[in-house]
């Protein structure tokens, strides 16, 4: 697990004592998301640490001076700050394999999708599974490479631009002309893209496509003007909606966002897909490993109660997205084993 927006001092290191007891408050509140008293870590820590509740709430308060767990009032329990909750995922944090039954149950959904909805599928079974927000964030198809270009006549008037991208994505469109098409002209056009286009990316091939056409023949020829005119046609990003987004169900359920004001930053969150993309784009890179973004640690005031567990797949030369917003008490053991298994699931099939 890779640190993640943590500054890491001497200061912040805990011993023995003070870590067996902010992972005991943690895992509690995971389980009750009710604030933890001292008797309730007793009894929880008994097998592994003979300690009374009165040494109990000293270590409690030098945790707390230090910004690991806060309370509500004096006499309540406590719970995990966002610095407490990064300390466990960066120090304490222990694996948990997601199951046999799991991983038959994500095989067989992704196996019985075809690859146009696969992705979709993805985010209904990470939300299903996880009984989080499940979410795909879907290639920009202009980091993808063009292996080839096929331009095919439909009528006097009419052509097929059958485009060949990497990894096995084929993209079609059809572009009609206010002219007769000269079909040797478009065999000389269909030869000459795939020897100056074919192997690029489509970001450069959008970003140079006129003066790659029309240095080679005249600027003002029809049919020369109709492929210039077309291009955010042919090289434009189908994805208008990059984000897919399942089990909002999920999030309402959990007491935390009983407040209806919370419920409103969901739905705001949910409505405004922009805010996940423009997080993704700006904070999460593009290895394969999973990060974990907690609270404050998102830089949005719409998701300071939430958590996001995210981690990349590859289509080709593109990176996607898949993860998972829940309450800043999530399962982020169990979170991260499902997340490197769904990745690996969507590298392999793809």
């Amino acid at each position: 697990m890779n640190k993640f927006l943590i500054n890491t001092n001497v200061a912040d290191e805990l011993n023995e004592r003070e870590r067996s007891i902010l992972r005991s408050i943690i895992h509690l509140y995971l389980l009750n998301a009710s604030p933890v008293g001292s008797r309730n870590i007793s009894k929880y820590l008994e097998r592994e640490l003979k300690l009374s509740p009165a040494t109990i709430r000293n270590i409690m308060s030098d945790l707390e001076e230090r910004d690991f767990i806060s309370h509500l009032h004096t006499s309540a329990g406590r719970f995990p700050t966002d610095k407490g909750y990064r300390y466990y995922v960066d120090s304490l944090m222990p694996i948990e394999q997601i199951t046999e039954v799991e991983k038959i149950a994500v095989q067989q959904n992704l196996i019985a999708s075809d690859p146009g909805n696969m992705l979709k599928d993805v985010s209904k079974i990470i939300g299903l599974i996880s009984k989080y927000l499940g979410f795909v964030e879907l290639p920009n198809l202009k980091q993808l490479i063009l292996i080839k270009i096929e331009l095919i006549p439909l009528s006097s008037n009419r052509i097929l631009a059958v485009l060949a991208l990497d990894s096995n994505i084929v993209k079609t469109i059809t572009m009609e002309a206010n002219f007769e098409i000269d079909q040797n002209h478009l065999f000389q056009i269909n030869q000459l893209l795939n020897e100056k286009i074919a192997g690029k990316p489509i970001s450069y091939i959008n970003d140079n496509f006129s003066a790659i056409i029309s240095e080679q023949f005249s600027f003002s020829a029809p049919l020369v003007r109709l492929f210039i005119d077309s291009i955010d046609i042919l090289f434009k990003n189908d994805n208008v909606d990059r984000m897919i987004m399942s089990g909002t169900q999920n999030l309402l359920s959990y007491p935390e966002f009983e407040d209806s004001s919370k419920i409103k930053g969901v739905i705001e969150l949910i409505e405004n897909e922009d805010v996940i993309i423009h997080l993704l784009d700006n904070q999460i890179s593009n290895d394969e490993s999973v990060k974990i973004l907690i609270g404050k640690e998102l830089n949005n005031q719409l998701l300071d109660d939430y958590s996001i567990v995210v981690t990349n797949y590859h289509i080709g030369s593109a990176n996607g997205s898949v993860g998972l917003i829940g309450p800043k008490r999530m399962n982020y053991s169990k979170i991260t084993s499902l997340l490197n298994y769904i990745s690996e699931l969507i590298n392999k099939k793809i």
